[in-house]
């Protein structure tokens, strides 16, 4: 604002400037107008969304797209609100109540003195009667450092002879460049985080640091090759749990004598008892294979004779085969697999029998979703008789519907898909350690497809197995709330330094790490 004392005594100028600060405040009402007008779409977009994501219709939207539309609606909102706030500073939100920052971090103190003057009254002591204190989070970028290690030569004054010396400290990778901290971070970084060895090779270079994708390939070999034994150990504790969730996914496997990629799987097995009540750790093991043949599988968890959760494929049947050498395995279906079949003809509005059996189905989840971490007997006792008569509901219209129906129709193929699995699908009402889904394994994998689509492919048999090895532990870390960058530092330098074989059960990656 203009001092009025400093205001020209010229009418056409005065008005001029009138004009020009109405155009002004005519321009921000307009802008005003336009990001509330913006505002508005996007949260009724955002409530659209919540609606489709919690609604009936969950299945519409990928995951992990409805998590990155997400976010950028809220971006929106708020470059929206801040444009607002800082046109009008009233608008100012006043902050929400947030939760404390971790207790764990380090606390950088900021003091602030005022300039202190004399008071009004003459006097210049003052006293302090309290403090205002606000907390914000802060992040130091990683940077590289070089470890530069010393060990001198002692020899004796009086016969220049006896000269004495430290040993060399253990490394994985013997006269190698990194430290087994460098070595777990670009571990971590490709087979937990998704971010492949060209990416990480980018970012390492802003430092001036040139690594090279093959120099890092090469170290990941050999952290595969030490670990091993454990991801094998991982698979022996899983095979000795009650029950199994078995899943497979494509990898792209680079073939060099064609120059371009075959087709190989990545087969995956947790164990998670916890719905149950049981108090084991949750653990995931892979396992990289050229094929998606039932031998794999039976190789697998050879020896295993509990329940198998799976989906529909018939590579897994043969475990469940009476004439199997050892006994076969209880096969335990997936009703979200079911699910997805009719919901692909409700979405499409072909048939009332769909619609009325995912919305039967939907009371399945709801009590599943109440009975969970209860004993094994307790919900078996509720599944009995909340349940069995859903289920025996669903098979019954099901088999009288496929009696009406052509037989060439997609529900009819749909309803001959569930008929031959009853005992299968049914099968957690009778155990209450079985799940009604198989969506404890499919989470375990979605990690590994994020990965494989920032990868493109892994770059050989070898490659995949290393991968499978190297996320197998990193997963189960993960899942039991330990850092896996921690752990497999101190891991690898634990092998480093000679870790006997007889306490291999002492670097299971779900035992919390020391303090």
């Amino acid at each position: 604002m203009t001092p009025a004392a400093d205001l020209s005594d010229d009418p056409e100028t005065l008005k001029a400037m009138l004009v020009a600060a109405q155009g002004e405040i005519a321009q921000l009402k307009a802008m005003n107008a336009d990001a509330e007008a913006r505002m508005e779409r996007l949260t009724l977009l955002l409530k659209a969304l919540e609606r489709a994501r919690y609604g009936r219709r969950s299945e519409t939207l990928d995951p992990e797209q409805h998590a990155f539309v997400f976010e950028e609606i809220e971006t929106g909102v708020a470059a929206i609100e801040a444009s607002l706030e800082a046109a009008n500073p009233a608008r100012a939100r006043t902050p929400r109540p947030r939760k404390a920052l971790p207790s764990h971090l380090p606390r950088i103190e900021v003091l602030i003195e005022p300039d202190a003057g004399p008071c009004a009254c003459g006097s210049h002591d003052r006293v302090r009667i309290g403090e205002d204190v606000t907390e914000r989070l802060d992040v130091v970028p990683a940077k590289f450092r070089v470890i530069v290690t010393r060990r001198p030569k002692y020899g004796c004054k009086a016969c220049r002879d006896n000269i004495v010396q430290a040993p060399a400290s253990a490394r994985l990778i013997e006269a190698g460049l990194p430290t087994e901290a460098l070595l777990a971070h670009v571990a971590v970084s490709k087979y937990a985080d998704g971010l492949p060895l060209y990416r990480q090779d980018d970012i390492y270079r802003r430092d001036g640091v040139e690594l090279g994708r093959n120099l890092m390939a090469g170290w990941m070999g050999h952290v595969g090759f030490h670990l091993e034994p454990l991801a094998a150990r991982v698979l022996d504790h899983i095979r000795a749990g009650p029950r199994i969730f078995a899943d497979e996914t494509t990898l792209p496997t680079l073939d060099p004598g064609r120059g371009r990629t075959k087709s190989a799987w990545l087969w995956a097995y947790a164990r998670d008892d916890r719905p149950f009540g049981g108090a084991d750790p949750p653990m995931v093991a892979y396992r990289f294979e050229d094929g998606r043949g039932g031998d794999h599988p039976a190789r697998h968890l050879a020896g295993f004779t509990g329940i198998l959760q799976v989906d529909g494929y018939t590579a897994y049947k043969r475990l469940g085969d009476p004439a199997r050498s050892a006994a076969p395995v209880t096969l335990a279906a997936c009703w979200a697999h079911l699910r997805r079949k009719f919901y692909e003809l409700h979405v499409a509005g072909s048939s009332r029998t769909a619609t009325w059996t995912v919305e039967r189905m939907a009371a399945l989840w709801h009590l599943e979703a109440e009975i969970r971490g209860r004993p094994a007997e307790a919900r078996q006792g509720v599944r009995q008789k909340m349940a069995a008569p859903i289920v025996a509901e669903l098979f019954e219209r099901w088999t009288g519907e496929l009696a009406r129906i052509p037989r060439k129709a997609k529900t009819a193929e749909v309803i001959r898909y569930a008929l031959p699995r009853r005992a299968a699908l049914a099968r957690f009402l009778h155990d209450g350690r079985v799940e009604l889904d198989s969506n404890i394994v499919e989470r375990a994998i979605r990690p590994q497809t994020i990965t494989r689509k920032n990868a493109l492919f892994a770059g050989s048999d070898a490659g995949g197995r290393t991968w499978a090895t190297i996320a197998t532990l990193l997963t189960t870390a993960k899942l039991n709330g330990v850092d896996p960058h921690a752990w497999l530092t101190l891991t690898l330098e634990r092998i480093a330094a000679g870790w006997p074989n007889r306490q291999i059960d002492d670097l299971m990656p779900w035992l919390p790490l020391p303090a």
